[in-house]
């Protein structure tokens, strides 16, 4: 979600490559030092400026209250000390500028130059993002974009990663891409351990309800081609014979042979007889 490329403002020679890809930064931390010898000399330059001209300034004053210099001169030596002073400023400006830091905390994830090339303005340097701030992107066909809106939360698989994210919708383009017909949609992923950026993954769009009745998969017995599942009615186990559908994580659809409401059991199912005495716990 947050990445940059980081460039240099001033043009110069690479002095000091400081980090490598997956080096961890903190914002602030140095990343290259550029080698300008030319802005040095220029910021030099604006210092004695400056201290020449904050010298003719207080002689200006001296001279001003003995009323020997008229005000129009002293005006002057005001302005070539605030033009000075601002020279030294901008100077300054710019060398810091030869210190290129991080701009967040992050890993390095590309190095595109190294000591000796030339950075200038519009180049990349390196390349970092922040890991812990993770979005999922996907394309969502036109068919089913209608059923995908802001503030929705969709559960994405990752192979990496076991079982299932639950990612939250938080931009979706307002236009089609008219060669696939379909709509980037962007999730924001909680911080999930086996997660990296460049990853694949699937988003499961919904697209209607069914209501079904569902059991845990352990309470379903094969017995040949049947189906059974013991239910517990008037304290004794009773053996019902029951079609399966689709299964979902750990729990199995029954298409018919139960009604919803009716008691079954769910462990040591195997062991039971049609007819048993049964006490629900």
């Amino acid at each position: 979600k947050l990445s940059a490329a980081i460039e240099a403002k001033v043009s110069g020679r690479i002095g000091q490559m400081l980090v490598v890809p997956g080096q961890l930064v903190k914002a602030g931390e140095r990343l290259v030092l550029l080698d300008a010898h030319e802005i040095q000399s220029r910021l030099d330059q604006a210092a004695a400026a400056r201290q020449q001209a904050e010298s003719d300034l207080k002689r200006n004053v001296d001279l001003m209250q003995q009323k020997i210099l008229s005000q129009s001169e002293f005006d002057s030596a005001q302005s070539k000390f605030r033009v000075a002073a601002a020279a030294e400023a901008e100077a300054k400006t710019m060398l810091d500028y030869t210190l290129i830091v991080a701009p967040f905390d992050g890993v390095i994830t590309r190095k595109l130059a190294d000591v000796g090339d030339l950075a200038a303005p519009g180049r990349p340097l390196l390349q970092m993002e922040n890991p812990d701030t993770l979005r999922f992107e996907a394309d969502v066909p036109e068919a089913l974009i209608g059923n995908v809106k802001l503030g929705d939360k969709l559960a994405v698989r990752i192979a990496a990663v076991a079982g299932e994210i639950e990612g939250a919708v938080a931009e979706m383009s307002p236009t089609a891409d008219p060669n696939s017909r379909t709509y980037l949609v962007k999730l924001d992923l909680p911080g999930a351990t086996g997660l990296r950026s460049g990853q694949f993954g699937r988003v499961a769009v919904p697209v209607g309800e069914v209501r079904a009745i569902r059991v845990p998969a352990a309470a379903v017995i094969q017995r040949g081609q049947m189906e059974l599942v013991f239910v517990v009615a008037n304290g004794h186990a009773q053996l019902r014979l029951v079609k399966t559908g689709n299964r979902v994580g750990d729990e199995i659809e029954l298409v018919s042979g139960l009604d919803s409401g009716e008691q079954i059991v769910t462990e040591g199912a195997l062991a039971l007889t049609d007819g048993q005495p049964m006490v629900v716990k």
